[in-house]
């Protein structure tokens, strides 16, 4: 892993996140480390939490990936980031994840477009077929309805 991977959100969210990753691609430990936030933290304790984790991380470039843009987590990883060997990315979910896994070996820049990519790649509206909604075909029996 080139790039290592932070993730920074609300709390459970970011340790759900590398826990889904680590199911998918086992033995990628220590290169994604997570950071929950929680409601009743001071910001200052957070932030050097964050900053103990990316030296942690001790990778060239680091992509840290936060939940909502705007929040705490977002504000804070603002912070830590220098936008040259670590960069942000803001709406994280794991297809996004995911993809970033898959393509730690890449550079930073490329990583980013990568993340942005798959995570809305990976919104879509699946169409579902109810039972109720589903003609019955010639073949099948016919219904019957006994009213007792």
């Amino acid at each position: 892993m080139n790039t290592g991977i932070l993730i920074i959100a609300h709390a459970p969210l970011a340790s759900a996140l590398r826990a889904g990753v680590l199911h998918v691609f086992p033995g990628v430990e220590s290169g994604i480390l997570a950071l929950d936030v929680p409601p009743s933290e001071a910001p200052e304790l957070t932030r050097a939490h964050a900053l103990e984790l990316l030296a942690q991380l001790a990778t060239p470039s680091t992509l840290v990936l936060t939940d909502v843009f705007g929040a705490t987590p977002c504000n804070i990883a603002q912070k830590v980031v220098d936008g040259v060997q670590s960069k942000l990315v803001a709406g994280v979910n794991l297809p996004m994840l995911l993809r970033t896994v898959n393509y730690s070996h890449e550079a930073l820049d490329v990583l980013v477009a990568r993340a942005l990519a798959g995570g809305t790649q990976s919104i879509m509206q699946v169409a579902v077929t109810a039972p109720q909604n589903q003609q019955r075909k010639i073949n099948d029996q016919q219904q019957h309805d006994h009213s007792q």
